[in-house]
């Protein structure tokens, strides 16, 4: 398959770039820094500025695929102009990424677009799945605006895939990386209460479900990219500590959260039990369903 991303050198994108090639695909990256993303990945880089002009058609033409990663980082504090950049990175840069499909010819088959189960903003204890209704908060209008540009490409003729990513789980980086210092430290335990919902998946299990979205024909529209098993944050923060053998006893308030991170605390101070309806009943096989297994094979 040949397949073009974007956003390909944060962490889900090195990983599925890695699986692609591994696989044998013929892989390209569209980015901002297209010497950087070359050295780093080792294929095909063209430059483009996601929320500058449309994709440069050149990129897409004659690919099979697409896969849309490319979006300012929501794990800082937020600022007006970062919450300007978290939106206009996801939303200007899909509908600019479409527009440059629609200008390719021949156009791509299929269009892999990331989202967040965000999109259900906190919930609380409630079990939600792809038919949840969206949330009313900063992440879940994005998110839903997100969403509505990727699908645009179906008036294109692309079957079109939106993968909403819960938190991935990797040692390289992302949420567990920031974690294992304090916790290693014995300094680490639940935010906030501890008692919202942390909708977690081992990076391995979230590109399998892109490479899936891109591969079968039967795969459109929403997919939870979360576990099966849903735990709360304290359960998480148990767990964590268990697999590093330190106590998890330190809770971290709501307060020092928001002092941390601004408008950003939403991102792990709320959330809600989202689950993979949609990919168990296409067939989908998590390889690490359970926590405690996953965290193993993470930090083994």
């Amino acid at each position: 398959m040949r397949v073009t991303l974007t956003g390909a050198t944060g962490l889900i994108g090195t990983r599925l770039v890695r699986a692609l090639r591994e696989r044998g695909d013929d892989v390209a990256v569209l980015s901002r820094n297209p010497d950087r993303a070359r050295e780093a990945l080792g294929v095909e880089a063209v430059g483009w500025e996601p929320t500058s002009g449309p994709a440069p058609a050149e990129a897409l033409a004659g690919r099979d695929g697409v896969v849309n990663l490319a979006g300012e980082s929501i794990g800082q504090r937020w600022s007006a102009r970062v919450k300007e950049a978290i939106r206009e990175s996801r939303v200007t840069g899909t509908r600019n990424l479409v527009a440059g499909i629609e200008a390719a010819e021949p156009r791509p088959q299929v269009l892999v677009s990331g989202s967040a189960t965000g999109i259900y903003g906190p919930r609380g204890d409630e079990t939600v799945d792809e038919g949840g209704a969206v949330g009313d908060d900063l992440l879940a209008q994005v998110a839903a605006d997100w969403e509505r540009e990727a699908q645009a490409a179906a008036a294109l003729s692309l079957r079109v895939v939106e993968i909403r990513t819960g938190i991935a789980l990797a040692p390289e980086g992302g949420a567990l990386e920031q974690m294992l210092t304090p916790f290693r430290l014995g300094v680490g335990g639940p935010v906030a209460g501890g008692r919202q919902y942390f909708p977690w998946i081992h990076i391995d299990d979230l590109v399998a479900l892109f490479l899936r979205g891109l591969d079968d024909a039967a795969w459109s529209g929403p997919f939870n990219g979360a576990a099966p098993e849903a735990v709360t944050n304290r359960d998480f923060s148990k767990a964590l500590g268990r697999a590093l053998h330190r106590p998890a006893v330190m809770p971290v308030p709501k307060l020092a959260l928001r002092m941390l991170c601004g408008g950003g605390a939403a991102a792990v101070g709320g959330g809600g039990q989202a689950v993979p309806r949609r990919a168990l009943e296409h067939g989908f096989e998590f390889r690490h369903p359970k926590l405690a297994e996953a965290l193993a094979d993470l930090l083994g």
